[in-house]
């Protein structure tokens, strides 16, 4: 069985490196501050360092929250890739730039060594449940080495295509969720000044075309006023910004997402930054000086 290295243990690392613990392997970490202790009861390693990490294990996996943290993770004097030999492999689950990830993926490749990048959805919920859905770029090969420890942490597990379409699909996962919640915001809104119920309306809406997860979970927030994070509003920003930075530099235009991005810097402005992402209905309420709950 092979050795897993894992480096980042937050909200959601932690979760995912305990299923891999309680499903028999071997796991070497390596965070800011101390390995959680309940990992280290379960069995977990703790390292100095990510050459550490990578001298010890034949996949290292990164979860880190953006792409300057994993440049790090991977290439800082005493990072992963001092410490790997050819024929590990490299698995950042962390979402990044697509761009910046080709160029990593060379870098490690350059060392004998596959890179897959395998950003994931489904927030704190799905770490903790092992219900993430997994997108990956990478060789086939990789791929179903990993295959089995992402089995461990997630449900809906593809290999989309080369080195950066995994990024690209998580990318393209935060536009969609990002522009539907904004629909249904515009919608619960207007109905709601106009005098109709928003929790009947939404109830109504759940029945037709319109339906969406976003609609049934974030549609329920919003009437209900609450926006305790599930999914910080300064993460989605991050996203967004990946979305339209990698636009800037393809020459593609995303009007809706600068748009939406827009109402989440609203948001942030008024002390938003933790909200749920839901709350950028919030930013759409204070142009229109109503409530949806009023």
């Amino acid at each position: 069985m092979a050795n897993i290295g894992f480096i980042g243990l937050g909200i959601m690392g932690a979760p995912m490196a305990g299923h891999l613990i309680n499903g028999g392997y071997t796991v070497y970490t390596f965070t800011h501050g101390e390995t959680p202790k309940a990992l280290v009861d379960a069995g977990a390693k703790q390292c100095a360092s990510g050459a550490e990490v990578a001298r010890n294990a034949d996949i290292i996996i990164t979860m880190v929250p953006d792409t300057p943290h994993v440049e790090d993770a991977l290439f800082n004097p005493e990072g992963v890739a001092a410490g790997l030999s050819k024929g590990k492999i490299v698995v950042d689950m962390s979402s990044i730039s697509p761009v910046a990830t080709k160029e990593f993926a060379k870098r490690i490749n350059a060392l004998g060594c596959e890179y897959l990048d395998a950003p994931v959805s489904g927030g704190e919920v799905g770490a903790k449940a092992a219900s993430l859905t997994i997108m990956v770029g990478g060789s086939e090969t990789a791929f179903n080495n990993v295959k089995p420890i992402f089995e461990l942490m997630g449900k809906n597990i593809t290999l989309v295509g080369g080195n950066g379409d995994g990024q690209i699909t998580k990318v393209a996962n935060q536009i969609i969720v990002a522009l539907n919640i904004e629909a249904v915001g515009e919608a619960l809104l207007l109905a709601a000044k106009a005098g109709a119920d928003p929790a009947k309306v939404r109830q109504a809406l759940m029945g037709g075309f319109a339906n969406s997860r976003i609609l049934e979970v974030h549609g329920e927030r919003m009437v209900k006023r609450t926006f305790d994070p599930g999914f910080r509003i300064e993460l989605h920003q991050k996203d967004l910004n990946l979305a339209l930075t990698t636009a800037r530099q393809l020459g593609v235009s995303l009007p809706n997402t600068a748009t939406a991005q827009e109402l989440f810097n609203a948001c942030a402005a008024h002390g938003g930054k933790a909200w749920d992402h839901s709350a950028m209905v919030r930013a759409l309420e204070k142009m229109a000086n109503y409530e949806i709950g009023q």
